[in-house]
């Protein structure tokens, strides 16, 4: 048995004080948001809180699909380093950048150095070279945990004010389908993780994913067992055509999001992973607050089933 622990969309506070020079960006934008209203609805302990209950769940691996800053400036970005180091070791814990990860140009090569260890597959080093970092080819990684393969990819880039959209490329989307068909070779239980979600209508038009109908045809030619993203701060439950069957598509709410606003309050989601003969067992564990607070508990409980021949999704309640 795997256990895999998803968390998203942390953006991590409070803003450190900008200089007035990195303001005159889009991150002037971003830094009045977090003034006048991401500051109110992530403030609080609901991070450490829900950190804590999954460090008790004796996670094997953790997922952490983007957006761990919020305009990107440099001293966030080591913050988030020193977070990461915090909730587990480099071999343990898989990061994938987010568009807020990718605010202004640049950051995103800031952010690979910095969070390297975290967002390199197993042939990586600790130490990130300055040619990798600038390099496309950092992406999909692939770590292999036991008979689980996650991969890693990124859809963080740069855009102009009002824009949170992401995009996988033509590039990382070969390499992808590449390593997928590889991985599927091998019969191994492929987790893919990426912020922006790739179904039909995830977000508004501003904030999607511009080519999520390439992502999907590579899912639908050579497939995954399970997809696991961000960016949308709600609980989702998707599927996308795979070649066998349905793909699920999993989503979480941020991971600092206060109960009572009007997105789902702070979770995060636990997968026991297990081969069933031929096919696989997927369990599916929500953990986070109730709209009215209180503690961290389980809230609900869905079963995954997967095999190479068809793929269902059975509902029940924890």
């Amino acid at each position: 048995m795997f256990k895999l622990a998803h968390i998203s969309d942390p953006h991590l506070g409070p803003l450190p004080d900008p200089k007035l020079l990195q303001l005159f960006s889009k991150r002037l934008l971003g830094y009045l948001n977090w003034q006048r209203n991401r500051s109110k609805i992530m403030g609080g302990n609901h991070l450490e809180q829900l950190v804590e209950d999954m460090k008790n769940q004796s996670p094997d691996h953790i997922a952490v699909t983007g957006d761990l800053v919020n305009i990107a400036l440099p001293m966030e970005i080591t913050g988030a380093r020193t977070w990461l180091e915090e909730i587990g070791p480099a071999d343990q814990v898989s990061v994938v950048p987010g568009n807020h990860d990718a605010y202004v140009r640049g950051a995103v090569k800031k952010a690979r150095t910095a969070w390297w260890p975290y967002m390199s597959g197993d042939n990586g080093s600790a130490a990130a070279p300055a040619e990798k970092v600038r390099s496309e080819a950092t992406f999909p990684y692939v770590r292999k945990r036991g008979e689980v393969a996650i991969i890693g990819v990124t859809t963080g880039r740069a855009t102009a004010p009002w824009f949170a959209s992401g995009r996988v490329g033509i590039k990382q989307t070969r390499r992808l389908r590449e390593i997928l068909e590889q991985l599927g070779e091998e019969n191994l239980f492929r987790v893919v993780l990426i912020h922006h979600p790739p179904f039909k209508n995830a977000t508004l038009w501003h904030k999607r994913l511009s080519d999520a109908s390439r992502l999907r045809t590579v899912v639908k030619r050579v497939g995954a067992e399970l997809i696991l993203h961000g960016h949308t701060h709600i609980d989702s439950f998707e599927e996308i055509e795979g070649p066998s069957g349905p793909v699920p598509v999993i989503g979480v709410p941020s991971a600092t999001s206060a109960p009572g606003g009007h997105k789902p309050a702070a979770r995060y989601n636990l997968f026991s992973i297990a081969r069933n003969g031929d096919g696989w067992t997927c369990q599916m564990e929500e953990h986070g607050f109730e709209p009215e607070g209180g503690p961290v508990k389980q809230l609900s409980r869905r079963d995954v089933a997967i095999s190479p021949a068809a793929r269902t999704v059975d509902d029940f309640n924890g």
